[in-house]
């Protein structure tokens, strides 16, 4: 049984090896489309690279208008100064600030952002997460993609830049050689990508109020992806932009890494449960070290596992260092084990609870929605 379930895993990194060849085939020139653009940036607190995330949004070599909208909690938040900041160094740019003093919802990232469209002058805008650093060429290369018809949103795959600490360079590893790979996986199994990454979401107000508007989000944990899904129900196609931007992974302490692995596994599960449930047959690594135990080191077995290895090898240099070109993965290719252990026993023990803690706080999860926990 064990060695079905390494074959299984093994069968789908094959599928990921042709979807990410496939999806690097598909990579089209620069359409030239370049509409104006609001990029709508909910921040909160300071970390090491948020300027740099910040400061590269304002070197675009982008033919279009474009307008910077910060969108801050309270005016007493620490990320007000660097936002003062980058008007000085960056006065050519249209950046201004809003404050969101509403919580409209459990997630307050959403809730800031449906303060904030209101104040963005184009029809057309970008959301993404506040510690995200771009290239100078994010914007034509993700706007361009609307130069198709019926496009209501445009998402972007990512890396993970490790800040230091073994739990910081396996979570960066996961995203790079397993999460991607997934991402591209579905998208070729569905026949296209049906949902959004937080890295980018670049959409417009007419396909946002034809999906219900952020205010609908308020309450989801997986914004993100539930944005691409009501995208999708709503009758316009979402993209998968071949541009690839780069998020931060902080300094984890052992528990900080559970409940951040334990709150992803949990959000996907909640979203995708016919798909997570078979995802527990991907990892084919702790599959088959399994089944070498469970068989005594029989020969096979040990075949099975070194295949197993050749696999899961390839397509993390396919996805984390070919597409991604995530030099990171390089470096910590010898982790890959370890991690996807670790994967495995998270995919299980999202089974155990509904329970989540998001930035300090406990919420049970419930068909996508957070629900507060008291005391």
């Amino acid at each position: 049984m064990i060695a079905l379930l390494t074959l299984g895993g093994v069968a789908y990194g094959v599928i990921a090896l042709v979807a990410a060849r496939g999806f690097e085939r598909q990579k089209n020139k620069i359409s030239g489309f370049a509409p104006a653009v609001s990029i709508l940036k909910p921040v909160k607190g300071v970390d090491a690279r948020l300027y740099a995330g910040l400061e590269s949004h304002c070197k675009q070599e982008y033919a279009g208008e474009m307008e910077l909208v910060f969108g801050v909690s309270s005016l007493e938040d620490e990320a007000v100064a660097q936002i003062a900041r980058l008007k000085v160094e960056f006065p050519q740019v249209n950046i201004r600030l809003v404050e969101c003093p509403q919580r409209l919802g459990a997630n307050g990232k959403v809730s800031n952002l449906v303060q904030m469209l209101p104040h963005a002058r184009f029809e057309h805008v970008v959301v993404n997460d506040a510690d995200i650093a771009v290239a100078p060429k994010y914007l034509e290369r993700v706007m361009g993609v609307f130069a198709k018809k019926n496009v209501g949103l445009v998402t972007a795959p990512y890396l993970g830049v490790a800040q230091g600490g073994v739990w910081s360079r396996l979570e960066a590893l996961g995203i790079a050689t397993d999460f991607m790979a997934g991402v591209l996986t579905a998208r070729k199994l569905e026949g296209g990508i049906k949902f959004g990454l937080g890295s980018t979401l670049a959409t417009t107000k007419t396909a946002l109020a034809a999906m219900g508007g952020f205010d609908a989000l308020v309450d989801q944990l997986a914004d993100d992806y539930e944005m691409g899904v009501r995208m999708v129900r709503a009758g316009f196609g979402v993209e998968l932009a071949h541009e690839v931007v780069a998020t931060t992974v902080p300094k984890y302490s052992l528990r900080g890494f559970c409940e951040h692995q334990l709150r992803w596994s949990r959000s996907t599960r909640d979203s995708r449960r016919a798909g997570y449930a078979g995802l527990g047959v991907t990892y084919m690594l702790p599959w088959a070290l399994l089944t070498v135990l469970a068989s005594g080191g029989a020969l096979w077995s040990i075949s099975l596992l070194s295949i197993a290895l050749l696999v899961r090898v390839a397509v993390a240099l396919n996805v984390g260092v070919g597409m991604l070109r995530d030099g990171q993965v390089l470096r910590d290719l010898w982790l890959l084990p370890l991690r996807d252990c670790f994967a495995l026993f998270f995919w299980a023990w999202s089974y155990a609870s509904d329970v989540v803690v998001w930035r300090g706080e406990k919420f049970r999860l419930k068909h996508g929605e957070l629900r507060r926990m008291e005391g």
